[in-house]
């Protein structure tokens, strides 16, 4: 059954798996997620799981948010996201709205979809951003780092790889493997790195290429 929870990035370490191979993997706190409200496809046109992650203080929240926690019994959140599943059955849709999530939903050797942010990298070239080849590094060819012939562009412009912002745009790593569950902490180990700097918020849901 398909499943998902939100989280914090903490950052990399690594750990020994059990024959003894040295594993990267990132860790992400996963605690305080609550069920806000349970989307249906009677009232809502479509099944998904309000989840609300981190709580925050009263003072930073206005009174329709309020009123919207208030209905699952608890504080007010600063990451909420829905997490929906159209072609599998969600096992979240199970949970009443003011249950907690808890990190051990998933299970070691898992494959999850981890969806974030990425790092934000400001204004770069053709050669960072879309990775072209420089021109030739002698004296005097004035074509070291300027994007190569684009023909005509004229009314064309739109998708035309140039230099611009790179970065800070969403972004999803699929088929990443669990490699730890701490439920006493709290937190999820993920084999391998997933989007965003540290802190990052980040939402963590079943691989959709390999949920049966």
């Amino acid at each position: 059954m398909a499943k998902g929870i939100l989280g914090r990035k903490i950052g990399m370490t690594q750990i020994f798996d059990e024959n003894g191979v040295l594993i990267p993997v990132t860790v992400v706190d996963v605690s305080d997620n609550v069920v806000l409200q349970q989307k249906t496809e009677e009232i809502d046109g479509y099944v998904a799981t309000q989840v609300g992650f981190e709580t925050k203080r009263e003072k930073l929240s206005n009174k329709p948010e309020l009123g919207h926690v208030a209905k699952a019994n608890t504080q007010p959140k600063r990451f909420v996201r829905e997490i929906r599943f159209d072609n599998f059955e969600n096992e979240l849709t199970n949970l009443s709205v003011g249950d907690v999530i808890a990190p051990d939903i998933f299970a070691v050797g898992d494959y999850v979809d981890v969806t974030g942010t990425s790092k934000g990298k400001g204004f770069q070239g053709v050669i960072k951003r879309h990775n072209q080849r420089t021109g030739p590094q002698t004296h005097g060819s004035r074509f070291h780092r300027r994007p190569g012939s684009m023909g005509a562009v004229k009314g064309n412009i739109k998708g035309k790889k140039l230099p611009g912002q790179m970065g800070n745009v969403k972004t999803t790593v699929q088929n990443l493997v669990i490699a730890g569950v701490d439920t006493e902490n709290q937190i999820i180990l993920i084999s391998g790195s997933v989007p965003g700097p540290k802190k990052g918020l980040v939402v963590i849901k079943s691989a959709v290429k390999k949920v049966k």
